[in-house]
């Protein structure tokens, strides 16, 4: 028999029904407690929010639960962290006998991952969401979006009269911005 596989939470493959629904059951339980781990450098954004769980998958037998973690970029320092407290928290849980977290190439993370609520979640926390790639905003100048660096909206007061201090912030996948209306610097989590 295969095993249960759930991609992106969406999807559910496998055998009996009576066992499917047991599985699901703790697939869900498995969703649900990775949804309260945060990411380590933005910490009100979980790992779901920023779509760094490419699967979660029961073994054949069910015994083992397994995570495929996709790093925002090679060589994330916070890696390490966000498998640890993923392991803690599925293995608190009591769903499976044992729980991996692997790192996953398969494909390559990109910020269109990110859901709708870790975008909001972001700008609520002062960092200014990456642009959706290849959708220009209608307010927006489509010569201002052909940069490496887009020009960011203030997340504190939505202006764009900002300007790239540093393409380099705290880590790899943030860029400093200042906004001249508010006068106030920010991070934008860069469009990958």
């Amino acid at each position: 028999m295969a095993p249960w596989r759930v991609h992106d939470g969406r999807r559910l493959r496998g055998g009996s029904h009576v066992v499917a629904a047991s599985v699901e059951i703790r697939l869900a339980a498995a969703w649900n407690a990775l949804a309260d781990v945060n990411d380590p450098e933005i910490p009100t954004v979980s790992v779901v929010d920023l779509g760094v769980i490419r699967t979660v998958a029961f073994s054949s037998d069910g015994r083992t639960l397994e995570i495929e973690l996709m790093p925002t970029f090679v060589g994330c320092p916070a890696v390490d962290v966000m498998r640890d407290e993923i392991t803690a928290k599925l293995s608190a849980l009591g769903i499976a006998d044992e729980v991996r977290v692997a790192l996953s190439f398969v494909e390559a993370w990109t910020s269109e991952r990110i859901t709708a609520r870790g975008r909001e979640r972001l700008r609520r926390s002062g960092f200014a969401p990456p642009v959706p790639q290849g959708r220009i905003p209608p307010d927006r100048d489509p010569l201002d979006e052909l940069a490496v660096l887009p020009i960011a909206s203030c997340p504190y007061c939505g202006s764009r009269n900002t300007t790239l201090e540093n393409p380099f912030g705290p880590t790899l996948c943030r860029a400093i911005y200042y906004c001249a209306a508010c006068r106030q610097p920010f991070e934008q989590f860069k469009t990958v």
